[in-house]
């Protein structure tokens, strides 16, 4: 089929959920709780490394209805909330409530009362007493100061990525130049803060209903707390609020699942800002050297990568975020030889975990600063250089993993550096008394589409019914995360039948109802899940007309929703009529995926800043977002993923950070403190899309919606620096720092 044919793919159709939450009137999980529902609130650390000497509830215990269930309540047992599959056996140090403060904001307490105000009031008149211990602050000092924080004798927890002679490389190079480029910890800043609602149900079964992004994953973090087989833990995703990975691994799941269970009620555990903050999850700051050997002709011929990150007060997903990163090493750029080294720290601040684009905003920011800088000393053009060396359509990844695809990074390049007029402001340009500088900056990125060829398993398995009035149910263990998969799935089935989208409903996640699933994570939905709806999709097609040409003794076909056999046209509602009664058969099928691939996706952003160098402030004005997706399946999803992506990567790049002192203690607990880019401080931002059908992808659709944000932070730093041509590497670049560095120059 020609892509002019299509009916629904790359078309821009309107999400049906869309007008209720522009009217408010969307229900989220705090607007749906049973009648008898114990709400509760965190007790959390005032402290960053402290052990609770004592807990005083008895004045909060006065209160009617009030349940106060500390750490001394709570099983000790140990777990690790990134790990999503039972074997995966990453280190487990964290428990639903400790007596080992390790964090502000760490987990002591749970109070519950029959509302949120009587559970904060009592909340209120807990009196906790600590005996301090020395703060891990410093990042270069964890290792040594390791015993302070953790008992467990872990100083760091260490990964190696290595392929091809690298020491020969770095022997024959012309030019050997590194840099150290440092990015911080960050905020979700999804709209929802963590929430989570746990129901005790009769036959030993404990029901949660979160808005997460991996309900398998769920269960199997709450059955490392409580004594139940997965058979027995119902989880249900409900609708969200937003997350962007802040709701990928279990915060709250499991200590809600045993306080119900052990109260024998429905509890709800509910956060505001400052304790969504404090207590969730952050995307994990690193600190990474580069370094990259050339040849006479500005050929990359190896690189060496020394990673350090922090994890937060515990483990969590860290270490898979740490060993991704070096993964997206040799995805991007052709790298003949490769050495990465790696560590985790744990420090006494929130911890880390998944954040949009899972450690491919930390490698290539750090990469494409340094590139550019490198360009710089060398006097190579940072153009020309890009193009001579990155990946080609159809590379292998030297470092194992699966192949590059289809790529069109190149062409991303070429045709957006074109589109922007890159050659016409590639030079800074000064106002005229000397205070504004104009200039312009562009980064590359790669990101992937799953997990084959990796140290995790990708599977997902769907059901589709055509229905007796002609509509049809996708039935479906994927998680709505509010970018569109649903409304994108939905448009494929229809494509696919020729039922009208409005028509077709698609279902998300219960694990008791669901097949499973990985989840919604790795930028797996549309490529993974969105190709296994396509197949389920002909599937049903197949069964439906071999049924219907037995049904009516002649060749059946579906042509634009209605059945064709013979000299007759009949509605799909008929026919499926007609088979049921006739045949006794529901056109009713499932379908198992598993990809056989993981291509890449590119971006190449282009963004224009004007820098005052009296107050330091940066305005974003013109900026260029090219993608190499495959092939959209709906064009308002797509651009709105990118829109997104620019404002989270411009807060990365200039504002946004969770930062401490050196006494442990958070300098943000809400968005008073905590600066992000906001609508009137945002540039018109133009999408350019290079759509080249990547096979193995639904329609040859593949991933937007992590990879939006990978370049952004690196562009408009490039754009910064070559404005004042500084080398500033340390991220955010505030304006102090601007300011500071400019005054230097």
């Amino acid at each position: 089929m020609n892509k002019e044919d299509y009916k629904y793919i790359g078309r821009r159709v309107i999400r049906e959920d869309a007008a209720d939450k522009v009217r408010g009137a969307y229900d989220y999980l705090a607007d749906s709780l049973p009648q008898d529902t114990l709400v509760g609130v965190p007790l959390l650390s005032s402290q960053p490394n402290a052990l609770v000497k004592n807990i005083d509830a008895s004045e909060a215990e006065k209160i009617e209805g009030v349940v106060v269930l500390t750490f001394r309540d709570a099983p000790e047992n140990k777990y690790n909330s990134g790990e999503w599959f039972p074997g995966q056996n990453d280190f487990r140090d964290e428990s639903i409530l400790t007596g080992h403060a390790r964090h502000v904001g760490d987990r002591i307490a749970l109070v519950l009362a029959d509302d949120e105000k009587t559970a904060r009031r009592a909340l209120s008149k807990i009196k906790v007493e600590y005996e301090p211990l020395p703060v891990v602050a410093d990042i270069e000092k964890a290792e040594e100061m390791a015993h302070f924080l953790h008992e467990d004798g872990e100083e760091s927890f260490p990964g190696k990525l290595r392929y091809g002679d690298v020491e020969a490389a770095f022997a024959a190079a012309a030019h050997i130049e590194s840099d150290v480029v440092c990015t911080q910890k960050i905020h979700h800043a999804a709209l929802e803060p963590h929430c989570v609602l746990a129901i005790p149900r009769p036959e030993k079964v404990i029901e949660l209903h979160t808005p997460c992004q991996i309900i398998f994953g769920v269960q199997h973090a709450v059955a490392q707390v409580l004594p139940l087989p997965l058979s027995k833990i119902r989880v249900v995703k409900a609708n969200m609020g937003g997350t962007f990975g802040g709701k990928q691994e279990c915060v709250f799941e499991p200590l809600c699942a045993w306080a119900a269970w052990k109260l024998r009620r429905p509890v709800f555990i509910t956060t505001d800002r400052g304790e969504t903050i404090a207590a969730t999850r952050t995307r994990a700051a690193a600190r990474g050297r580069v370094t990259t050997a050339l040849d006479a002709g500005g050929r990359i011929i190896g690189r060496k990568f020394e990673i350090l990150m922090d994890a937060g007060a515990y483990l969590t997903g860290t270490k898979k975020v740490m060993m991704v990163m070096g993964k997206k090493a040799s995805r991007l750029y052709r790298v003949p030889a490769l050495s990465y080294e790696g560590r985790v720290v744990r420090t006494s601040t929130t911890p880390a975990g998944a954040c949009r684009g899972y450690g491919s905003p930390q490698i290539h920011t750090i990469t494409e600063i340094h590139t550019d800088l490198m360009c710089r000393r060398l006097g190579l053009d940072p153009l020309r250089f890009r193009l001579d060396n990155l990946v080609h359509d159809g590379d292998k990844d030297l470092g194992g993993a699966s192949d590059i695809g289809r790529a069109r990074v190149i062409e991303c390049l070429r045709e957006g550096a074109e589109r922007f007029g890159w050659c016409e402001c590639r030079e800074p340009v000064t106002s005229a008394d000397g205070r504004f500088v104009t200039a312009a900056g562009f980064a590359c990125c790669t990101h992937g589409n799953g997990y084959y060829k990796t140290a995790y398993h990708d599977v997902t398995r769907m059901s589709l019914r055509i229905l007796e009035d002609g509509s049809a149910i996708l039935r479906t263990a994927i998680h709505e995360l509010g970018s569109g998969s649903i409304t994108a799935l939905a448009q494929i089935v229809a494509e696919v039948t020729g039922i009208d989208v409005s028509r077709v409903t698609v279902t998300e996640g219960d694990t008791t109802f669901s097949s499973y699933d990985v989840g919604c994570q790795a930028s797996r939905v549309i490529y993974v899940c969105g190709e296994c709806a396509r197949l389920v999709s002909e599937k049903a097609v197949k069964l439906l007309c071999t049924k219907a040409s037995e049904l009516y003794d002649a060749a059946a076909e579906l042509r634009g929703g209605r059945l064709v056999a013979g000299d007759k046209e009949i509605g799909l509602g008929e026919v499926v009529r007609d088979i049921m009664r006739k045949t006794r058969c529901s056109i009713d099928v499932s379908c198992e995926h598993a990809p056989e691939s993981n291509p890449a996706s590119f971006g190449v952003h282009f963004a224009q800043i004007t820098a005052d160098k009296l107050t330091g402030l940066v305005k974003v004005g013109r900026y260029l977002a090219v993608h190499d997706v495959g092939q959209s399946i709906n064009r308002n999803f797509v651009e709105g993923q990118i829109y997104g992506g620019v404002q989270m990567g411009i807060g990365m790049a200039l504002c946004e950070e969770l930062d401490y002192g050196a006494d442990g203690m958070p300098k943000a607990d809400n968005f008073d403190k905590y600066h992000m880019v906001n609508a009137p401080d945002m540039p018109e931002v133009e999408v350019m899309l290079i759509e080249d059908e990547e096979p193995g992808g639904p329609y040859g659709a593949k991933s937007i919606g992590e990879i939006c944000t990978v370049p952004v932070a690196a562009a408009v730093v490039n754009a910064v620096n070559r404005a004042l041509g500084t080398s500033l590497t340390e991220l955010p670049l505030t304006p102090a720092k601007i300011a500071a560095a400019a005054k230097r120059q």
